[in-house]
């Protein structure tokens, strides 16, 4: 069997991350952020309560954002958790070490016009030849469900024909990013579409493949045709923002994920503009959306509609050039 790990610490190392495993973690960005962790040990002789200095060093030589520091400092720093809870060390030598401050990160936010013109222009694209027709509705559907259901783009990949209920007009989510499985009403709009995408698949698609978009040897499309697009659908209409960097203030480019933030951002939009609270629909929000946190969707209240987040991007980028 073939090490992941290396170093001295290397079965402390294997012995957590099977743990995390036990436990239902994804552990793919885990073992990651601790191989690097082992790498600086290597040359290191077997010293179990490793100085703080040690730490500040390793913070230093990490490549990557302020925020990829950050994860690879709080994998070790769970790690070393672990270790103390087993009596393997006595104390975290990270406990007093500051995470670096990261950039604010603004989202794009498409307006719902623009959404709109989004899913008109991907509909427009489909190509009536019966060699590309399953295929360009396949991509058309998934970024439909993104849009207007605030599914991350993972979650309608995954689905099972099972997890779409017809006659309920739900739809089943499980394995998502937080493990909060979450069963989502759809619109009716919605259901129409998915309802004719389900006949057409039924007429052009003879494999058993139990997801609801098909790819081969009984996988799921991939995220790789959803992409591609995407870009250039919005490049199509117009859309052409790029990410920047402002004082300490990232602004987001847009990306299928984008469509995620938009439905949050303009749902609440819409909510005010009945005069309802948007305060109040906030749990609903979260649940719908499958946050784990209540304040992951609270967030949205700072970004009132799309206009106001492009304000804020010219206000920044007009008080740096006044600086």
């Amino acid at each position: 069997m073939t090490m992941l790990f290396k170093s001295f610490l290397s079965l402390r190392l294997e012995e957590y991350i099977n743990y995390r495993k036990t436990l239902g973690f994804k552990i793919t960005s885990l073992k990651s952020y601790l191989k690097n962790f082992d790498r600086c040990l290597i040359n290191v002789a077997s010293q179990m309560d490793l100085p703080p200095s040690f730490f500040l060093e390793f913070r230093k030589n990490i490549n990557g954002s302020p925020r990829t520091i950050n994860s690879t400092l709080s994998a070790v720093r769970g790690f070393y958790n672990y270790m103390v809870r087993n009596e393997h060390v006595a104390q975290n030598p990270l406990r007093d070490i500051p995470p670096y401050k990261e950039n604010a990160f603004i989202p794009f936010i498409f307006s719902r016009k623009e959404t709109d013109e989004i899913l008109h222009a991907v509909q427009k694209q489909i190509r009536c030849d019966k060699k590309y027709f399953l295929n360009d509705m396949m991509v058309y559907t998934a970024i439909m469900l993104l849009a207007r259901c605030g599914m991350r783009i993972s979650e309608p990949l995954r689905l099972h024909l099972k997890h779409y209920r017809r006659h309920e007009a739900t739809i089943y989510i499980e394995k998502t990013k937080f493990y909060k499985d979450r069963l989502i009403p759809v619109p009716r709009a919605v259901s129409d579409e998915l309802n004719n995408y389900l006949a057409l698949r039924k007429t052009l698609f003879c494999d058993d493949n139990p997801y609801l978009f098909p790819g081969k040897a009984g996988k799921s499309i991939s995220t790789n045709r959803i992409y591609p697009v995407f870009h250039q659908t919005v490049e199509d209409i117009g859309i052409t923002e790029p990410a920047r960097i402002v004082d300490n203030m990232r602004f987001g480019a847009p990306t299928p994920h984008s469509l995620r933030h938009s439905f949050a951002v303009n749902t609440l939009k819409r909510i005010k503009d009945k005069g309802k609270s948007p305060q109040q629909a906030l749990p609903v929000l979260s649940v719908y959306m499958g946050h784990s946190k209540y304040r992951y969707t609270a967030v949205y209240l700072k970004l009132t509609d799309a206009k106001h987040r492009r304000h804020l991007v010219d206000f920044t980028i007009s008080r740096q050039k006044e600086l």
